[in-house]
């Protein structure tokens, strides 16, 4: 069978392939391997990319779009909380057991909350990260947020871990989950037998995490 994918060549010793949640197929290969070679491989895990592709967790988003007023509820770490429109100025978000935002800010709320919650993940996520690299004894480069969409996080050939900004919605297991998963692909560049005992080992009951994700993933990657 053919695939349409889309080969990303970077210093890297190994090939890993990924099915992202929009069903688009990335493979991520050494400089320099030839075309026949990277077909090669990605045929030989047909059955595993077929599974991937009819996973019902590859979903398309449609939500619908917040219209920041009184009452809504917005998620941050695995729970609702309500959001308040005030008629005082308030200088970008105040979080007080819930959401407050004035009056004066409402139409721009969507970027503002965009920016707290990017400053909350990175915010969350350094000590968690920092934590378990030690448990690991790894060390990875630098740590950056970014947008995203379809993937939690990733781990750079270079030893960057990126991590996808809506992830600090989840609840906190989930993002010691995800956290972990890219920490552990500083030591296994693949989903081996020995990728999944290492995150079994920091976190034995990661499939929890995995479960949440696979149930309620998509309320993370609508903006707001």
């Amino acid at each position: 069978m053919e695939f349409n994918y889309t080969i990303i060549y970077s210093k890297r010793k190994t090939a890993t392939i990924s099915v992202e949640r929009d069903r688009k197929i990335i493979v991520r290969v050494p400089d320099g391997l030839s075309n026949e070679k990277i077909n090669e491989i990605v045929l030989s895990k047909e059955k595993w990319i077929l599974e991937k592709l009819n996973h019902n967790q590859k979903y398309n988003p449609n939500p619908s779009s917040k219209e920041f007023v009184s009452g809504e509820t917005l998620i941050y770490l695995g729970r609702n909380y309500q959001l308040q429109i005030v008629g005082e100025p308030i200088d970008n978000i105040k979080f007080e057991r819930r959401f407050i935002i004035s009056k004066e800010n409402q139409a721009n709320a969507n970027a503002l909350f965009k920016e707290w919650y990017k400053l909350k993940a990175i915010e969350k996520i350094k000590p968690i990260a920092k934590n378990y690299a030690q448990h690991l004894g790894v060390a990875y480069q630098e740590i950056k947020i970014s947008e995203m969409k379809y993937r939690w996080g990733s781990c750079t050939a270079g030893g960057n871990l990126l991590f996808n900004w809506r992830i600090v919605k989840a609840p906190i297991f989930v993002l010691e989950y995800v956290i972990v998963h890219e920490l552990a692909h500083l030591i296994e560049h693949n989903h081996s037998d020995d990728f999944w005992n290492i995150v079994s080992v920091q976190l034995p009951n990661y499939q929890k995490a995995k479960d949440w994700l696979k149930l309620s993933g998509e309320i993370l990657e609508i903006d707001f």
